[in-house]
């Protein structure tokens, strides 16, 4: 893991196209701005966590055979 040290308004710039920027620190909790590409999902973590167990659960045997079946 890279860390790195931004102040307000500051910004990084990850495989040149996208960009994250500290809009405002405020405490413990602090804003970020992204700007990339519409190909380039962005997830908070939580969510991205729930999307990956919800397709690991649509991936039952049943669906596994029906598309065997299909071939």
């Amino acid at each position: 893991m890279l860390a790195l040290s931004r102040k307000k308004n500051e910004a990084l710039v990850i495989n040149n196209n996208i960009e994250i920027t500290i809009l405002e620190i405020k405490g413990e909790q602090v804003k970020l701005g992204i700007t990339a590409p519409r190909e380039v999902p962005v997830y908070r973590k939580e969510v991205y966590v729930q999307i990956q167990e919800a397709n690991k659960e649509s991936m039952t045997t049943e669906s596994v055979n029906a598309l065997k079946d299909l071939f």
